[in-house]
């Protein structure tokens, strides 16, 4: 559904009345494209003294094609190593680095600080100063300009050779509706983290399947998968069938008819995979689920049984049937929502089942962690979808507007967190939950 304050704030007229009165001005973002430069200018590298990334981000920028250059006019990243703080007073160093810069920071620039996760730190000075780190980040990204993005990426020690793909993602214009979030990275036997041939088609050889694929995040989610090299198994329910054969059809996948709450969804998504792709899957998105909205008091029993039936109930059950057909290695990614962080006025039920999901991944992440697989959930926030666009006007406003770029993101913002998560480079993250919401007010 279009945006028609941010259509009329972007032009000159009305981007001049907004000013003069003060009101929110939201910024084109910058996405993504096949063949973009993962950084949008040259690159600023500061550290604490001590720091344990320097060498490693060095790397990483020279993989990427990156310029670093020391006060640069419009940098287009600025990056600090803030590993080497261990105590409060030496916070005084990333205030030394960011602050005669970050006015200077390009549109759709980015701002990035890699620290220790504060519980493996060796003292509680340092583990205080660690923690600042995450406090500095959500502030900093809520007071970014022009579409730029602020985030903090946790490196535990022994992890730095696993950074490159996370650092690629918060960098590039992938990462464009995702701000003010941490993310982490820890260390992982041998041979789990993947480095891409071409980290242009990081998915090439795999297989993929994406339920809930044949309209909004899902179709848009199978799309970018396929785009990153993927083989997509579709999949939606018989009365989407029309809709998911053509989505399917347009990518080179797979359509698979099927609700996924009935008691034979992993028998026959596993007779899939052997027919149509050999048998075996790397990537299983579980992007399906339904609302099904009433305040508490006035819920029936089968709205709130429909919703835990399909957001996680299946999602369960089809983690544990598919778990011994995924191959090592694989991803599993979950789609939560920021009501199961944050809750939501008329949705118990469905906060309920996506914070379910969250305590999921949390869960089964370390016991996957031998066959290197990987589970993780993305949160989003307001994204412009059919769902969102039935919202009544004032709450449909303010959940645009209610975040720190001021606007509503599209699927394509979730659809390349998948392909970050599904990546075979994103092997030592896991477990974890990113909100992909342009940093709303709600919520952590």
């Amino acid at each position: 559904m279009a945006d028609r304050y941010f259509t009329f704030t972007t032009g000159r007229p009305g981007a001049f009345i907004s000013k003069r009165l003060g009101l929110p001005r939201p910024t084109v973002l910058t996405r993504y494209r096949p063949g973009q430069p993962v950084a949008r200018g040259p690159v600023e590298l500061g550290g604490a003294d001590g720091g344990r990334l320097a060498k490693r981000l060095r790397e990483i920028l020279d993989s990427c094609g990156a310029t670093v250059q020391d006060r640069a006019e419009r940098p287009g990243a600025l990056i600090f190593d803030a590993t080497g703080i261990t105590d409060a007073s030496q916070l005084e160093q990333l205030y030394a680095f960011f602050h005669p810069r970050i006015r200077s920071l390009a549109y759709s620039g980015r701002l990035l600080v890699l620290g220790t996760p504060h519980e493996l730190a060796d003292s509680p000075r340092e583990a205080a100063a660690q923690r600042a780190l995450e406090g500095f980040i959500r502030s900093a990204g809520k007071e970014l300009k022009g579409g730029a993005t602020a985030h903090l990426v946790l490196v535990a020690p022994g992890a730095e050779d696993s950074l490159e793909s996370t650092v690629r993602f918060v960098l590039s214009a992938r990462s464009a509706y995702v701000s003010g979030q941490v993310l982490r990275v820890r260390p992982e036997p041998a041979g789990t983290v993947e480095v891409p041939a071409d980290w242009d088609k990081p998915l090439a050889g795999k297989t993929a399947i994406v339920t809930g694929a044949s309209r909004g995040i899902g179709e848009t989610v199978a799309r970018v998968l396929s785009r990153d090299g993927a083989r997509v198994v579709c999949i939606d329910i018989p009365a989407q069938g029309q809709a998911l054969r053509d989505v399917a059809g347009k990518i080179g996948g797979t359509a698979l008819e099927l609700d996924i709450t009935a008691d034979d969804a992993v028998d026959r998504t596993i007779a899939h995979l052997d027919a149509e792709h050999g048998g075996g899957v790397d990537i299983v998105v579980h992007n399906a689920g339904i609302t099904r909205d009433k305040t508490l008091g006035r819920m029936d029993a089968a709205r709130w049984n429909s919703v835990m039936a399909v957001n996680l109930i299946a999602v369960e059950r089809l983690t544990e049937g598919l778990l011994p057909v995924m191959r090592d290695g694989g991803r599993i990614i979950c789609t939560s929502s920021i009501s199961g962080i944050a809750g939501n006025v008329g949705q118990t039920n469905y906060a309920a089942s996506k914070a379910g999901l969250i305590g999921l991944v949390e869960s089964l992440a370390p016991g996957m962690a031998e066959r290197g697989i990987t589970i993780n959930a993305i949160a989003p926030g307001f994204i412009e979808t059919q769902m969102t666009a039935a919202i009544p006007l004032f709450i449909r406003e303010a959940g645009r507007r209610m975040n720190s770029l001021n606007q509503g993101g599209e699927p394509v913002d979730v659809a390349e967190a998948v392909s970050y998560f599904a990546s075979p480079g994103t092997g030592a993250v896991s477990g974890q939950v990113l909100r992909v919401c342009g940093q709303a007010l709600l919520g952590a």
